[in-house]
C-alpha cells in the first residue's frame, strides 16, 4: 500500500485593510461607495429582523420591490446616497453623520505572514486501534 507523503504547511499571507474595501480595491469613489454599502446593510438588517419581504417593505415604504431586490442582491448601481437615505428614513429611522477630513494618501496594503505549523497528534492517536480477537 503507497505511503502518504505528509506536505509541508505552507506560509500564509494576511493582508491588513484600511477598512474601506472600496479603497483597497483603488475604487476613485470609495468613501462614497463604502457609505452606500452601509445604509445597504442596515436596509438589509431592517428588513430581516422585522421579517419582512420586500413585498411588505414596498407596502410600508412606497418603494418598489424590486428597489428592495436589487439592495438585497447588492445592485447598488441605481442608487444614489440620498435616495438609500430616503429608504432608511421610511423604514424609520434617522441618520447621524459624523465625518474628518483628513489628507489623501495611497493606501499601501501591511501584509502579515503567518508561519503554518504541522498538526502535532499525540502518541496515542498516532497508533491504530486494532480490534482485538
Amino acid at each position: 500500500m503507497p505511503t502518504k507523503s505528509k506536505r509541508e504547511p505552507e506560509p500564509l499571507e494576511v493582508i491588513h485593510g484600511s477598512g474601506n474595501v472600496f479603497r483597497d480595491f483603488g475604487y476613485e469613489n470609495a468613501d462614497a461607495l463604502q457609505f452606500k454599502a452601509s445604509l445597504a446593510s442596515k436596509i438589509l438588517k431592517t428588513l430581516d429582523s422585522e421579517g419582512l419581504t420586500v413585498r411588505q417593505a414596498q407596502e410600508r415604504t412606497g418603494i418598489a420591490a424590486a428597489d428592495f431586490s436589487r439592495i438585497r442582491s447588492a445592485d447598488l448601481k441605481r442608487f444614489t446616497l440620498d435616495r438609500m437615505m430616503g429608504i432608511v428614513n421610511k423604514l424609520g429611522f434617522q441618520i447621524e453623520i459624523s465625518y474628518e477630513f483628513k489628507p489623501m494618501t495611497e493606501y499601501t496594503p501591511r501584509v502579515t505572514t503567518l508561519e503554518a505549523k504541522p498538526k502535532s497528534t499525540p502518541d496515542k492517536a498516532r497508533k491504530s486501534r486494532k480490534a482485538k480477537p
